[in-house]
This record gives C-alpha cells, structure tokens and sequence, in this order.
C-alpha cells in the first residue's frame, strides 16, 4: 500500500489515477506488473535493494482501487548519468498514456534536480 504524498505533475496524468513519488510499492506487485507487461521479473532481494538505491521512483496507481499501473526508477552518478529503470504500465488502452507520463515526468525531475546529466531508458 502506498502513502499519500502526490506528485505536482509536468505532463498530464489521464483522470482517475495519482502520480506518485518514491513511495515504494510492493515488490509483490511491482513484479507482478513488470510480468503483466511482458519485462523481466526481479529476485525480490535484489529489487528491494534496486529500489534503496535509486535515486527516485515515480508510480502510477489507480485512484479507486490504489492498484499499481505505472512505474519507473531513476539512478544517476549525479554528475553525468541519469538512468530510467524498470519503465512499465500495464497493458491496455491508457498504455501509451501512462508511459508518456512516467518520461516525461522523470525527464522533468532530472532536469530540475540532476542538471546537466545525459539520460538514457534501459529497455
């Protein structure tokens, strides 16, 4: 389950959903939306671990059931590099929707916060 902080947001989220920041979803349902979208699955350690040491995560949820739709990581040297990670949204007609949100979003915070970095989306 997540916390409440929401995000103010640069590219539009569709109605009936919440952009969040760095409130960590399940790693339950993280891979379970990861599968969903055809990617690759993590060990549980590893993506906990993966997650402790990004610099921030960005989540989509549905406003009425809280359930997972969206999610990307970002790490960066913090001087250089700025990397999305794990970029999913699940499968159906807000697809395409949601991944513009989480890029452009996540292109939004880095430039604000790591200025200067070159970005690139493992994919």
């Amino acid at each position: 389950m997540f916390n409440t902080s929401y995000l103010n947001v640069d590219f539009p989220i569709p109605e009936g959903y919440l952009l969040l920041r760095d409130e960590t979803p399940s790693i339950k349902e993280l891979n379970r939306l990861l599968s969903q979208s055809k990617l690759e699955t993590h060990n549980p350690q590893k993506l906990d671990l993966a997650l402790k040491n990004s610099d921030f995560f960005l989540s989509i949820v549905e406003k009425s059931m809280y359930n997972l739709s969206g999610f990307v990581r970002v790490t960066s040297d913090k001087g250089l590099n700025a990397n999305l990670w794990d970029l999913s949204a699940l499968p159906g007609s807000n697809q395409q929707l949601l991944m513009d949100v989480l890029i452009h979003n996540s292109i939004s915070i880095i430039k604000r916060e790591l200025p200067g970095c070159s970005i690139s989306i493992a994919a």
